[in-house]
């Protein structure tokens, strides 16, 4: 059997094809199982599958992709896993023979908390079972693919790793706009998950090949393993009464060289493919020689931001403030399990211009290891900062990196033999970056010289445990200079040794150096410039100190670190804009301001601690729609408002929606009945697909808007909805389809709708298109969740416009 990931660095490898537009041409019908068919009519699998073996394709993929117990009970079918898993491979592996046998993981259709009710340990569940099944009944390979949220993918990739001993690849899918529906980027969702044991990552479905292009183009400039690309025949139209995709087989296959040449080694088809579109797509890559990855940073990430740290970038701040030492406030807050002082101590340190957030939870008598996962997940929430995690708990720290969006720093590992065998796998095993405190057996370093052999010691164990040098930062220790002056020299010379002799970043916690000095501030201010000047590349220090930050940002255009000053000017050109037009920044209607600007700032921020307590507050004295009017809507807006700009992302919009919903339970309470709703809407999935991600996200967003939603939830009949609507006399509705197979259905409810009622139909989905909804009799068309909103304003304002007018 050949080594696909060996072959792939000489050669182009190539996938098959899709299974699911293959079974529907063979009789497989819209709201049937697909993965049924390993046990009701293998043969027909068998088809699909030989049809790919004589096509070319090196890699046979089962029929698997939603066999997990979440999707799979919405046929009665969830205490079959493990039947339908094995025969899937089975039945591949007889096609295959001598072929690699790659596992279908799809995922389980649920969004993962806090955006959703399914925890990181119950989505490692689902997938768990899966993949031990595969392994059983013989598969080579684990492909995780269709993935759009970055934890569910490291839920399933941990699952393969930690329970099996298969190869594991992993593809995400992305939107028009360039990154998953949870935001994340290319390059983040590369930077976050490459280094869980990956041996490929890549992209699947959504788009046609001419559109990722840019997306491979993207993951080829941080991937250190293959890339693979598996796209759509292009995209969904009606053509004849049937969906098929718009790519024809000549004109798909012609893009893979573009594909290869932006750095996919491995590539396959998706949706509308079949085996004639893979045999031109192996004709296309004959003979091309992958381009080689060699791709050497230093880089951490959130769910929707990369911070890339080295030479040539600004010195990187890492804002220290959530840290109870010392905070009264905090420790208790912690001690007690309340997140809420934390998260606030983030949102400022964010305004204030941190760039990676370090977050400490160590309170005497604390459970770290339950405390530190719980803040780190509040504050990965609310900000999109990557972390790093600082505590000496080894277990603590394991369980807060499992839960986390990203890659982080783990703050730290010294050079003593124990600190190494305990932190190093840990770093090795999530693929996270980690901080080299240059502390060895004999305790705090003396000089520089010793400093270095200890910061020499750390790299060549982290070596040895495959960990590159550049995820390794160096701290060469900060000591207070009021006992021992020439501490901060030995530190400066240590930093511009190891920096320039062993080509690694440095870090150091900066409050040390002015600790028992009065006026710190100036020490710290001045040190850090110095710093920056010897090649430090990061800094754990207060953000919130203006004169620490205006100093950094000046020394970063002296040093040639902010090109063209542009950082310099963002910041001090904003500022000095802000001085002239002092009195003129938004103000909000009615009395009050002061809580109406904290409950806007709270919606702004998505910031739910505190928000019922405004809310109690503003109701002693404001009429009940009047906040919903004077702040609610106009926070709303805001937020519609970044989202569209690119500067918020889902993750944000939800976190938004949910604050709005706390406040939105203590105004309805004080609302005449009937008074509380903008209009009613009902919302469904499709006959036929059990994908209700999106539907469940508008109808968030549409209640916290003050719309009442009636959500018949996914694999609706047209029949119910038209009952429903005729019921309730509700005249919009949102019909919604993830699946090719099901646009059929939609087509058909929407008729029924027209034909027997009056309400007016908006649509939505990953597979639709403006021209395919309209195509199909919709009246409006979303193409994200906030279109939704836009839609069902409009066209309630109009109807409102409408009664008005009848009214005279």
């Amino acid at each position: 059997m050949i080594d696909i990931f060996k072959e792939c660095r000489d050669r182009v490898v190539v996938f098959d094809g899709a299974m699911g537009t293959q079974l529907q041409e063979r009789g497989l019908k819209a709201g049937e199982c697909p993965e049924y068919m390993n046990l009701e009519k293998p043969e027909i699998v068998f088809d699909v599958h030989q049809g790919y073996v004589e096509a070319g394709a090196e890699v046979i993929e089962t029929n698997t992709f939603g066999a997990n117990r979440i999707k799979l009970k919405k046929y009665g079918l969830e205490d079959r896993v493990e039947e339908i898993v094995v025969k899937g491979v089975e039945i591949a592996r007889k096609a295959a023979k001598d072929l690699p046998v790659a596992l279908s993981v799809g995922p389980t259709g649920e969004l993962l908390a806090p955006f959703g009710d399914m925890t990181f340990d119950e989505a490692y569940e689902v997938f768990k079972e899966v993949v031990v099944a595969a392994e059983k009944a013989g598969a080579d390979i684990v492909l995780i693919e269709t993935m759009s949220d970055m934890l569910e993918a490291k839920a399933a990739i941990l699952a393969a790793k930690e329970n099996t001993k298969l190869k594991v690849i992993c593809t995400m899918t992305f939107q028009e706009d360039g990154r998953t529906l949870m935001g994340s980027d290319p390059v983040t969702v590369v930077v976050s998950l490459q280094g869980l044991g990956l041996d490929a990552i890549g992209v699947n479905c959504s788009t046609g090949p001419d559109k990722m292009v840019d997306v491979v183009e993207k993951m080829a400039q941080v991937a250190r393993i293959p890339i693979i690309a598996q796209p759509n025949a292009g995209m969904p139209v009606i053509r004849d009464g049937k969906t098929v995709y718009d790519l024809k087989p000549e004109e798909f296959a012609s893009f893979f060289p573009q594909l290869v040449k932006k750095g996919a080694s491995i590539v396959g088809g998706c949706c509308g493919t079949n085996p004639y579109y893979i045999k031109l797509v192996k004709e296309a890559v004959y003979g091309l020689k992958p381009k080689k990855i060699e791709n050497r940073f230093t880089a951490v990430s959130s769910n929707t931001r990369t911070v890339f740290i080295g030479k040539e970038y600004p010195l990187r701040v890492i804002g220290e403030r959530i840290n109870p030492t010392g905070k009264k406030k905090l420790s208790e807050a912690l001690v007690n399990g309340d997140v809420g002082l934390a998260v606030e101590e983030a949102l400022k340190q964010q305004k204030c211009g941190a760039e990676i957030l370090d977050v400490n939870v160590g309170v005497p008598g604390i459970k770290e290891e339950e405390m530190l996962p719980k803040v780190a997940f509040a504050v990965a929430n609310a900000v999109d900062l990557p972390l790093q995690l600082d505590s000496t708990s080894v277990a603590a720290i394991e369980k807060a990196i499992r839960v986390l969006r990203g890659r982080p720093i783990i703050n730290s590992v010294n050079a003593k033999e124990e600190s190494l065998r305990e932190i190093l796998p840990i770093v090795k095993k999530y693929g996270a970056c980690v901080v080299g405190l240059t502390v060895g057996e004999k305790g705090l370093p003396k000089d520089r010289e010793e400093r270095v052999e200890n910061a020499k010691k750390i790299l060549e164990k982290a070596k040895e445990y495959g960990i590159p040098e550049e995820d390794v930062i160096i701290d060469p220790v900060v000591l207070t200079v009021s006992s021992e002056q020439s501490a901060a020299v030995e530190t400066l010379e240590a930093i511009k040794e190891i920096t320039e002799n062993l080509g690694v970043n440095t870090v150091v916690g900066l409050s040390n150096i002015s600790f028992g000095l009065p006026e710190r501030k100036l020490i710290n201010s001045a040190f850090l410039a110095m710093a920056a000047a010897y090649g430090l590349t990061t800094a754990i220090v207060n953000p919130c100190d203006e004169a620490l930050m205006d100093t950094l940002r000046a020394s970063m255009v002296l040093l040639n670190k902010d090109k063209g000053s542009q950082y310099y000017l963002r910041i001090y050109g904003q500022r000095a804009k802000s001085e002239e037009n002092r009195g003129n920044d938004r103000i909000l209607r009615g009395e009050n301001k002061e809580l109406n600007e904290r409950l806007y700032e709270q919606i702004l921020e998505g910031k739910k601690a505190g928000v019922e307590d405004v809310v109690k507050r503003l109701l002693e004295d404001k009429d009940p729609l009047s906040i919903v009017d004077d702040v609610i809507i106009p926070a709303l807006k805001e937020v519609g408002d970044r989202y569209e700009k690119g500067i918020y992302f889902l993750p944000q919009l939800l976190s938004s929606a949910e604050v709005v919903q706390g406040a939105f339970k203590l105004i309805k309470e004080r609302l005449p009945k009937g008074s509380a709703s903008k209009g009613t809407i009902v919302l469904a999935t499709v006959e036929g697909d059990v994908h209700d991600i999106g539907k469940n996200i508008v109808k968030v967003l549409l209640e916290n808007y003050g719309y009442e939603v009636i959500d018949l939830g996914k694999d609706v009949k047209g029949e119910v909805i038209v009952e429903t609507v005729k019921k309730t006399g509700a005249p919009l509705v949102g019909l919604s389809a993830l699946m090719t197979t099901t646009l059929f259905n939609m087509e058909k409810i929407i008729k029924m709708l027209k034909e027997k009622t009056e309400a007016k139909v908006m649509v939505g989905g990953a597979v639709l298109t403006e021209d395919y909804a309209f195509k199909i009799g919709a009246d409006y068309y979303g193409k994200t969740a906030q279109d939704a909103v836009k839609i069902a304003d409009k066209f309630f304002l109009k109807q409102a416009l409408v009664c008005k007018t009848c009214s005279f």
